[in-house]
């Protein structure tokens, strides 16, 4: 904890196919790189996604598996085909309301993969002219993230996003490729990048910790600097 302390408070939005509590697991060596700077409160997504069988018919997987919205009305979701559907995105919205409402106030959002397509739409929810709800924070930090191809979502990068920002991707990610995710950067005033040799995770190591380091201590003096 920082000598005073005073925490940036940061929502974190789980990838597809996880859940709250394992993002958080999965990110135990994330967080002791911003615990001077930052509490890191973690909520799963409210859709249910079906468990992928194995060869053998039997379902591989116990872990209770979430996601923010499907892309097909049979609950499947592929990110990188464009697609009139974004069914359970509203009941999303919702879990995540409640949960500013009721954790809140968070200084940022975090998201990862799926979740990190979730802050870009949050980022623009709240760049509305007419928007008055209380989804409202001042940094993203979206990892492996990418803009959603769900039509119901253009609106939502009408504006260009002015709150600070910083995009973490791979090099080598099979998954969300980092053309996807450098394409989410032309809709962010001014984005802060980080580019790591590693694919689809959230990475710690070498300059991944500087970075963060220097985001987060710039994002923890405009907040706590004239407190």
């Amino acid at each position: 904890m920082d000598a005073d302390g005073r925490l940036l408070k940061i929502l974190c939005l789980h990838g597809y196919r996880q859940n709250a509590d394992l993002f958080r697991e999965k990110t135990g060596a994330f967080r002791k790189v911003l615990k001077k700077f930052s509490r890191l409160i973690y909520v799963s997504a409210p859709n249910t996604v079906p468990p992928l069988n194995s060869a053998d018919g039997k379902d591989s997987e116990s872990v209770d598996k979430r996601g923010w919205w499907f892309s097909a009305e049979d609950n499947s979701y592929r990110p990188d085909e464009p697609t009139e559907c974004c069914k359970g995105y509203q009941e999303s919205l919702d879990v995540i309301v409640k949960a500013f409402q009721e954790e809140g106030p968070f200084d940022g959002v975090l998201g990862f993969s799926q979740g990190a397509s979730m802050v870009s739409l949050l980022c623009g929810l709240q760049e509305k002219d007419n928007y008055s709800g209380p989804v409202r924070f001042n940094f993203a930090i979206i990892i492996a993230g990418f803009r959603s191809r769900s039509s119901p979502h253009n609106h939502l990068y009408e504006k260009k996003i002015k709150i600070s920002s910083l995009h973490v991707y791979g090099a080598t990610d099979t998954v969300i490729g980092k053309e996807m995710s450098k394409e989410l950067l032309d809709y962010f005033e001014c984005p802060q990048t980080l580019e790591h040799e590693g694919g689809h995770f959230v990475p710690t190591s070498g300059d991944g910790k500087r970075i963060y380091t220097e985001f987060l201590s710039r994002e923890h003096k405009k907040r706590f600097s004239s407190s």
